[in-house]
């Protein structure tokens, strides 16, 4: 079965201990030196034992990313934690996209088989 690109997954490859706060980052499209900063001040401000417990119960419970998803490109990244945040929109992007795509298709459709006196006379010509 093939890993879905939906998950949060552990990134080793950008990883300072275990791969969790590069493994949000990656999963939530923030930065990760942000992510890295906050769960340090989450720490520090009150959540010290829940915090580094939480941490380290993650960075053992959760999947490492597969080697897949490391060479894929920026815009494809960005779709998908679009699709994480809100799956509702992307699908209403896909499908308005596709209609786009449809109705441009249709556009070139009707002018060629239209009866196009230029195009006709331009063919005659090159016979």
């Amino acid at each position: 079965m093939s890993a879905r690109r939906t998950n949060f997954y552990l990134d080793k490859r950008n990883a300072k201990l275990m791969g969790v706060c590069s493994g949000l980052a990656d999963y939530t499209g923030l930065d990760v030196t942000l992510v890295r900063v906050g769960v340090v001040l989450l720490t520090i401000i009150g959540g010290f034992p829940w915090t580094v417990i939480a941490y380290f119960i993650t960075g053992w419970i959760a999947n490492e990313k597969p080697r897949e998803f490391y060479d894929i490109s920026p815009e494809e990244t960005k779709f998908w934690q679009g699709v994480r945040a809100k799956p509702g929109n992307s699908v209403r992007d896909v499908r308005a996209s596709f209609r786009d795509i449809d109705r441009r298709l249709a556009d070139i459709e009707a002018h060629v088989t239209s009866s196009n006196s230029r195009l006709a006379n331009e063919i005659e010509a090159l016979r």
